[in-house]
């Protein structure tokens, strides 16, 4: 990852965590799409990043997103290195396997 890719995913997980912390669920769950999207390269950002997304299932006892990202957690070691779907978010509301369109403000860390 490069850096100031890098750097945004930091920004994004720092602000998740943030509204982690004061049980912003909806606020925080975006913050750790785009923190998904800028790390989805790498093993560890990447998988982090499901991990920041279960605990935000298991606060808000959401089975689907707690089934969703353990599976995905399990998954992104084993497929980062071969393909990810360039924009996905992440989220168990969206096919782990479908690309999707960049967020504007995410843009210029894929230029």
């Amino acid at each position: 990852m490069n850096p100031k890719r890098k750097a945004a995913f930091d920004d994004c997980l720092n602000d998740a965590r943030r509204l982690f912390d004061q049980q912003e669920w909806e606020a925080c769950f975006y913050q750790l799409e785009n923190a998904h999207v800028l790390g989805q390269n790498s093993i560890g950002a990447h998988t982090l990043s499901h991990y920041w997304m279960l605990r935000v299932g298991w606060k808000q006892k959401s089975w689907k997103d707690i089934w969703g990202q353990m599976f995905r957690m399990i998954a992104s070691p084993l497929i980062t290195p071969l393909w990810v779907p360039q924009g996905n978010t992440g989220g168990a509301n969206v096919s782990a396997l479908k690309a999707m369109p960049l967020r504007e403000e995410l843009k210029p860390y894929f230029q």
